[in-house]
């Protein structure tokens, strides 16, 4: 099944505790659903001490939330998308509010 985020989009987060915030999509975990959003869903860890890291700490991490969680944002609002075929055979990701088609940042991988 298709999947109606990729990486590097700007989403909105619609349901939990981080509802109604926008942020940036990090890596997107295919098999279990799940996303990692910049900024969002951010959990403080505590690291023991080791010999690189003789104090030990706290980190914060994004967690990752659930796909289904989350929708592409177009001008600000949640958008639902839809998948059209173009004349030359290739899939756009389509947004349904306002008909815009969605475009990713999408450089070569390092």
């Amino acid at each position: 099944m298709p999947r109606h985020v990729k990486r590097d989009d700007v989403v909105i987060v619609t349901a939990g505790n981080d509802k109604g915030r926008t942020g940036k999509v990090l890596s997107i975990d295919t098999e279990r659903d799940l996303v990692v959003i910049q900024g969002i869903n951010v959990r403080k860890k505590n690291l023991k001490p080791t010999q690189q890291r003789p104090q030990g700490g706290v980190i914060e991490k994004e967690m990752p939330i659930h796909i289904s969680n989350v929708s592409p944002a177009v001008d600000g609002k949640a958008s639902r998308v839809r998948f059209v075929t173009k004349k030359d055979g290739s899939k756009v990701r389509v947004a349904v509010r306002g008909d815009k088609e969605l475009h990713t940042l999408h450089g070569p991988r390092s």
